[in-house]
């Protein structure tokens, strides 16, 4: 029996799809493993395929691409190097199943099939997998592994299992998307397993983008007494070769690198970075292109932006209208500066001209209102996207979740674009964020250092400067009270009463907010991607109907 082993964490950034170039990730990684003396090599969920692969499962040269692929790298395994624990879609009897497939010596030497397939928020495991058995453990390198796939490790049953079966120490792939406060939530699923069967557990986490999802690693061990011993970094590709040791009560592993976990205004802003940098990198885009308006959330954007992907990848485009502020026009400047990426202008008042001699003979008469407010909007979007269409880069939206919540936004105007940043993250929190980023350079950031917005863009009210003298809070609450209404009917899913009975707030103004919220779903239905921040994002998770009658109890 082994006294000692070597366990290789794998925390990897792999791109749905590309069969072919995720092995290779592996491979890459068990010659790693293999030059630092690992006997077991650990990977993430559905690594071969990227995760989530969604309706691609059901595609049976996609399957055989997969299992083409699994035997090569398992007939690699013959070499005398470690041991590969990989996630990979996996066929079995006529079911396609989500599957931790144990290579060692030339073989596939086991398939662990995922029991617990999610069917909440953004996951759908069920429309595409079947579920599989309890399942045993898996003798790897003399030592018996409890594998529990993801999902397994948030229920007390298939530890249990493992536990009775005689596993000596649990290992769990993960395909484990961010969202704010969700790292506790793994800590304490973990924690609870461990303490229910009295094992270690090693929890291995993708990292990278893919669509709206993001995932953060920090993949970790805990000890048989839940002490932390190892947690990798967040948002980053990483391997840690974790040793481990046999004593008469077992296996424990000795105390290796915990990494910081950062604030949560710094997580909100990691996670923006990967996200976009893995969406324009991943899909092909040679850069991106929005409008900087001079107000924070364009200025954000492209701070992000900028961090993500290097400021000569970054086209910023002022464009100016009669109501734009000289303000506006010096903070655009500045940040476009502060951050060195390029600046254009485009002077829309022409394209106003135009509609107004376009549409006069309709509009003849009547009072300007929010029509013209929104064609200088569209008026905008046009102009990205002609851009875009001319020179290639993708057009980067910056509307945040309070204006996408309440419908503050002009379809086919600053709603226009092909990837939206800002979308899960409040406008208070975008406050925050900024004022976080003015004072820390992020790790793995290719923007520069120091300060990249003027702090009047922070301070001054927010405007859209669509008419004279015009601020947010004219249409709007105060941010602080519609984030936290937000907050409460989106993630919490409270009652409007309850919302009135806990805050304070006038039932008037929760109810118009709620009112809003119903009546913008057919607008966030035609915005483009964003990055998943909150525990219920728009579009995979909160899903409303357009048409809908129901107006209470509320």
């Amino acid at each position: 029996m082994a006294e000692t082993l070597r366990i290789a964490l794998a925390q990897l950034n792999p791109v749905v799809g590309d069969v072919s170039g995720n092995v290779a990730r592996v491979r890459a990684a068990r010659a790693q493993a293999a030059a630092q003396g690992a006997d077991v090599v650990v990977c993430t969920e559905l690594v071969l395929s990227g995760y989530p692969p969604e309706d691609l499962i059901y595609r049976a040269a996609f399957m055989d691409a997969i299992e083409e692929q699994v035997h090569a790298l398992a007939a690699e395994t013959a070499d005398g190097g470690p041991a590969l624990i990989v996630g990979s879609p996996w066929r079995k009897d006529g079911h396609s199943y989500n599957a931790a497939l144990v290579l060692d010596g030339g073989q596939i030497k086991a398939a662990v099939l995922k029991h617990h397939l999610p069917n909440y928020g953004v996951f759908d495991e069920i429309r595409v997998f079947a579920s599989g058995p309890h399942p045993g453990p898996v003798e790897v390198r003399g030592v018996r592994l409890g594998i529990m796939v993801c999902e397994d490790m948030w229920y007390t049953d298939v530890a249990e299992t493992l536990s009775e079966t005689g596993a000596e120490l649990l290992v769990i792939p993960n395909g484990s998307p961010f969202e704010l406060d969700k790292g506790d939530e793994r800590l304490s699923h973990a924690a609870a397993r461990v303490k229910e069967t009295g094992l270690p557990l090693i929890y291995v986490n993708q990292v990278g983008g893919q669509d709206e999802l993001v995932f953060d690693g920090a993949s970790f061990v805990l000890d048989a007494d839940c002490a932390l011993r190892h947690r990798a970094p967040s948002w980053q590709e990483s391997l840690t070769v974790t040793e481990w040791r046999k004593g008469p009560q077992g296996w424990s592993c000795v105390p290796s690198t915990l990494a910081a976990e950062g604030s949560r205004e710094e997580q909100v802003y990691q996670a923006m970075v990967l996200g976009l940098r893995d969406y324009v990198g991943k899909n092909g885009f040679p850069g991106v292109i929005l409008g900087l308006s001079g107000g924070i959330d364009s200025a954000l954007a492209a701070a992000v932006a900028a961090d993500a992907l290097g400021p000569d990848r970054v086209w910023s485009v002022m464009m100016p209208s009669p109501y734009t502020s000289d303000d506006s026009l010096e903070d655009a400047a500045e940040v476009a500066r502060l951050l060195g990426c390029r600046l254009d202008t485009v002077n829309i008042i022409p394209a106003m001209t135009a509609f107004d001699q376009m549409l006069g003979s309709f509009f003849s008469g009547l009072p300007s209102d929010i029509t013209e407010e929104n064609l200088q909007s569209r008026a905008r979007g046009v102009s990205l996207m002609a851009l875009s269409n001319k020179f290639g880069p993708m057009v980067l939206s910056t509307g945040n979740k309070s204006e996408m919540s309440t419908g503050y936004a002009t379809l086919y105007g600053d709603m226009c674009g092909g990837y939206a940043v800002l979308k899960d993250v409040y406008k208070t929190m975008v406050f925050a964020v900024s004022r976080w980023r003015n004072a820390n350079t992020p790790a793995g950031a290719l923007g520069p250092q120091g300060a990249v917005m003027p702090d009047r863009v922070i301070t001054k009210p927010p405007t859209a400067e669509l008419r004279p003298d015009q601020k947010d809070e004219d249409s709007l609450p105060p941010y602080a009270v519609l984030d936290d209404i937000l907050e409460r009917l989106i993630e919490r899913r409270q009652h409007l009463s309850e919302i009135v009975s806990q805050t304070g707030y006038e039932s008037a103004v929760v109810e118009r907010v709620w009112r809003l919220l119903n009546r913008a779903e057919y607008k966030r239905r035609q915005a483009p991607p964003g990055v998943k921040i909150t525990r219920c994002a728009f579009g995979r998770e909160r899903r409303y109907p357009i048409t809908n009658a129901y107006v209470g109890p509320r």
